[in-house]
């Protein structure tokens, strides 16, 4: 797909591509349901995304290098992403600690597996099994949705924008992408209109944002390796390291995140503003 292509030609390529990521997505959430499984890790469709994403990067005569895949430096932006994942997510957790000593209510902290979900942590298993299933779905999310999202639909958009509309773009797919998890939470009555509302607006918002965020790490480092890094701390650490409270487990668990992700993006903003102003 040339720089030239026409704007129809573009978004007819990015939405099909979307539309079949997304079916797979909405029949394992509604119907295979392999999160609430033994696995605890939706990757059945995560698995399916990666195969469309090589299917059309060799339909639209995209190497792995201009996607992003580029092996130069490769252990240098993971080490770079890995590094601000968790000292971002240092200063989350130091900050729920105090908040929750100061209210008399720390607990300590906890290691076991949980998977995500919007209306609280599902689980608790401290079997070796459940941590290398969590690792192990968590790389093949990384790799799926910066595959897709950070590499082919950049790529895609970029034929026809500048850097930043194209981001902005694949950005917002990315925060749709994410709708599923608040609509079952409706769908199955565990969460209220009202809840829906929120629950949607807070997870669609957040993921828009650090999307873009994962965007500016893979233009400044010239490869996805970086935001692969960092998203896999984020999607990784609140599943395995827990805040126990006097009642409730991970009951800041939504301010720690949101900590976590603002200092995040703040820094790498920052940092794409100087690495621009020097290019």
């Amino acid at each position: 797909m040339s720089g030239t292509c026409s704007t129809k030609k573009v978004w007819l390529s990015a939405v099909l591509i979307y539309l079949v990521c997304f079916t797979f997505r909405l029949i394992e959430y509604f119907v295979i349901r392999t999160d609430e499984s033994f696995f605890g890790e939706a990757f059945i469709h995560k698995l399916l995304g990666i195969a469309v994403l090589l299917v059309s990067a060799k339909l639209l005569c995209y190497r792995a290098g201009e996607l992003g895949f580029v092996t130069g430096h490769a252990a240098r932006n993971i080490l770079a992403g890995f590094c601000l994942g968790f000292a971002c997510y240092a200063v989350a957790y130091g900050s729920e600690i105090l908040i929750l000593k100061n209210s008399g209510n720390f607990g300590g902290l906890s290691l076991y597996v949980t998977s995500y979900s919007v209306d609280g942590n599902l689980g608790n298993r401290t079997e070796l099994v459940f941590f290398a299933i969590c690792i192990l779905g968590n790389i093949i999310n990384v790799l799926m949705e910066e595959g897709v999202f950070r590499g082919l639909f950049q790529r895609i958009f970029e034929s026809r924008y500048r850097f930043l509309p194209a981001a902005a773009i694949a950005s917002v797919m990315f925060g749709a992408w994410h709708c599923v998890g608040p609509l079952r939470s409706f769908t199955d009555g565990t969460s209220s209109g009202v809840q829906f509302v929120v629950n949607l607006a807070v997870l669609v918002l957040t993921s828009t944002v650090v999307g873009f965020k994962y965007a500016l790490l893979a233009k400044m480092t010239g490869s996805l390796y970086a935001g692969m890094a960092d998203h896999f701390v984020n999607n990784t650490i609140v599943n395995v390291l827990h805040v126990l409270g006097a009642s409730d487990p991970d009951a800041l668990q939504s301010v720690r995140i949101s900590i976590a992700q603002t200092l995040s993006f703040t820094i790498v903003l920052v940092l794409f503003i100087r690495w621009s102003k020097k290019k």
